[in-house]
């Protein structure tokens, strides 16, 4: 099996589309899924925006029993890992079960599960604390309850470094694929809007406080000042190409052709950042050169340094303007470790269908020498993308996909 990861499934919840083609319509038309937390009231807070997925009730989508003992993020994954088999043709029982992998990333885990557990132990003692907080709280969970509820019983982790996190897995479960594992679903679904959460990513100071969902997640934009979160991801079926064809595998969305990660120096280091260094290592692994590459969906932190590093990046490898750059992540937040995954799905769908989605709501500064599709969807003949994702504590990750000649 060393033919290559082909992509056969996808499976989206995102805060502007839950599943793949709602999702993929509302993109191309510009629509955001952005507006005031509704999960908990954020007015005590400086930032009150978020990226929220609207209409997803759990009891629609999985049995009863599952729902005490899982997190929010966790119900989720369970429902997009149910799109992306059936987008995929995988009926996970006609296989044997240790052909099959679940690599999942997370940022987070279940922290609106925890936060609930500790406000019932804090206001009614232990007793009261359900034994489900043992596991439900775990950054391993998704791919836990997701093997359980398929049987797939081969190789399965999670990866945690944050918004790359999602690129890793991918990447991880690449190599499975290569050691011998014909099927590994992968990928990530974060979801953390819950008042625990929300102190949690104040911390890291990259929230944007503009509260109007119009200018609040503006990335390389002159007044770019932090990110809006979000919660949401994809959950992506690979498969050995040899399986896939013997399988007859319905539709190939493209191929996990390339991956590489890094980290980034200290800042006192005077070296450097990484993201440039991921880049280069990714196009040797998929043997492409910068011509080679039709788009990049850009990591986006809307944190002026951090946006400076990457337009800088994309300009000295591809030159001035010498690629079209999109960050269509500005319709649904930042999505933690699902963000990244939620972008290689865009990234095949712009392929399959001809057209680059746009970076709604920001206007390119001047200051940044890049191609940056904004205001509508830009048609294009695309065979090849990379995909940029940085984690909070210096990851990068880059990944290369490009269609399949059949």
């Amino acid at each position: 099996m060393s033919e290559g990861t082909w992509v056969t499934g996808l499976g989206v919840a995102a805060p502007n589309g839950l599943g793949l083609e709602a999702y993929w319509s509302a993109t191309l038309a510009g629509e955001s899924g952005i507006g005031t937390v509704s999960r908990f009231d954020p007015t005590s807070y400086p930032a009150r925006l978020a990226g929220e997925i609207d209409g997803f009730v759990a009891e629609d989508h999985l049995p009863a029993r599952l729902l005490p003992q899982t997190d929010r993020m966790t119900r989720i994954s369970l429902a997009a890992a149910d799109w992306a088999l059936e987008n995929a043709g995988v009926v996970p029982g006609e296989l044997p079960e240790f052909d099959m992998g679940v690599i999942t990333a997370s940022s987070s885990g279940g922290f609106e599960f925890g936060q609930n557990e500790l406000r019932a132990l804090w206001s009614k003692g232990g007793q009261y604390v359900s034994a489900y907080q043992s596991f439900a709280w775990f950054y391993a969970v998704n791919s836990g309850q997701i093997s359980i509820r398929n049987g797939m019983r081969g190789p399965s982790s999670v990866v945690v470094s944050d918004q790359a996190g999602g690129l890793d897995a991918l990447a991880q479960a690449r190599r499975q694929i290569r050691k011998g594992t014909p099927l590994v679903l992968s990928g990530a679904v974060d979801a953390s809007i819950c008042p625990w959460g929300w102190v949690a990513q104040l911390a890291s100071r990259r929230l944007s406080v503009r509260n109007d969902p119009e200018r609040a997640y503006v990335p390389f934009d002159d007044e770019a000042a932090g990110h809006v979160p979000g919660e949401g991801g994809a959950l992506l079926v690979l498969e050995d190409a040899e399986h896939a064809r013997d399988r007859g595998a319905r539709r190939i969305y493209g191929e996990i052709a390339g991956y590489a990660g890094t980290l980034d120096p200290r800042p006192d280091r005077g070296r450097e950042p990484g993201l440039r260094k991921a880049v280069e290592l990714a196009l040797a692994d998929a043997r492409a050169v910068p011509g080679d590459i039709d788009v990049v969906f850009a990591d986006a932190a809307a944190v002026p340094e951090l946006d400076r590093i990457e337009a800088e990046t994309i300009t000295k490898i591809f030159g001035p303007r010498g690629v079209p750059v999109t960050a269509p992540k500005t319709m649904t937040g930042r999505l933690y470790s699902g963000a990244a995954p939620l972008d290689v799905a865009a990234a095949l769908l712009s392929i399959r269908d001809g057209v680059i989605p746009p970076t709604v709501r920001t206007t390119l500064s001047d200051s940044y020498d890049i191609d940056l599709v904004t205001d509508a969807p830009r048609e294009a003949v695309l065979r090849t993308a990379l995909v940029l994702a940085r984690g909070y504590g210096g990851f990068n990750s880059a990944m290369v996909v490009r269609a399949v000649a059949r």
